[in-house]
């Protein structure tokens, strides 16, 4: 060291040095500045959110196209012609199907299908009353299910049914989901929309069906591998026989006022 020097003091850093003089804080345990964390963290949340907001998007427009374009087919239809193959299935326009059969699904698995808004809070009532393990299942649910899910009890799949019905309900007219429904649900193995089950069981057409076929039809949808609608048991005929009258009634009391009958 040269005679004569010394090194200069280092002076505090004062305020007026600037906001770039003050070293940058730091969290307590931890290498990253506290300011570089915060953006970070709304970058994410502000992209999960965008993310989601997609998501939802893309399922309104997947399920609301449905409200004008029939479904080719569906992951039930597949797996089950797979196992049972040789059954034609073909689309029928809900004006070419007997009325008698349209208010007969409705009587049979959703009789307030007119005045709910895709979930039955009364007949949900009744079940957690009873206790009993029976569903309340409506139509708008089996079509959320049958049209876009899988077969099961999963949560899973029970959660996902329960947030596309309320999209179901807000984008198609309940005259189509009954239309789409009576197209897809199972009537038999292998045995998928009311053409197929017209004439597998009955050797008509789904504009000819009577009130009594079209019980019989609605009488299996519960359990369509169980049930045969052209030979159904003594309580299967008095099932099918309740139907005919719960058709019927929906008809006078205007429960079926929402299906365009005639």
């Amino acid at each position: 060291m040269r005679r004569g020097f010394m090194p200069r003091r280092a002076e505090p850093l004062t305020d007026a040095d600037g906001p770039s003089a003050a070293p940058t804080r730091r969290r307590r345990g931890g290498n990253a500045p506290e300011e570089a964390i915060r953006p970070v963290r709304r970058g994410f949340w502000r992209r999960l959110r965008w993310l989601a907001l997609r998501l939802l998007l893309g399922v309104v427009l997947i399920v609301g196209s449905c409200a004008f374009v029939n479904p080719p087919t569906t992951w039930t239809i597949l797996t089950g012609q797979r196992d049972y193959p040789g059954i034609d299935r073909e689309w029928t326009p809900i004006e070419d199907i007997a009325p008698s059969m349209v208010r007969s699904v409705v009587a049979a698995e959703d009789a307030n299908f007119c005045r709910h808004w895709g979930f039955d809070m009364t007949e949900i009532r009744k079940v957690i009353d009873r206790g009993s393990t029976r569903g309340a299942s409506t139509i708008s649910q089996q079509v959320a299910k049958n049209v876009f899910l899988w077969q099961g009890r999963s949560w899973p799949r029970k959660a996902m049914e329960a947030l596309l019905t309320p999209v179901v309900e807000a984008t198609w007219s309940k005259r189509r989901i009954v239309e789409v429904y009576l197209n897809v649900a199972e009537f038999g193995p292998g045995v998928f929309g009311v053409h197929a089950a017209a004439a597998q069981y009955f050797g008509t057409t789904p504009d000819k069906l009577t009130a009594k076929q079209s019980a019989r039809l609605a009488m299996v949808l519960p359990s369509p591998k169980t049930r045969d609608a052209a030979r159904p048991t003594p309580d299967q005929r008095r099932r099918s026989a309740a139907i005919v009258d719960g058709a019927a009634t929906i008809a006078v009391d205007g429960r079926d006022d929402c299906l365009g009958l005639e």
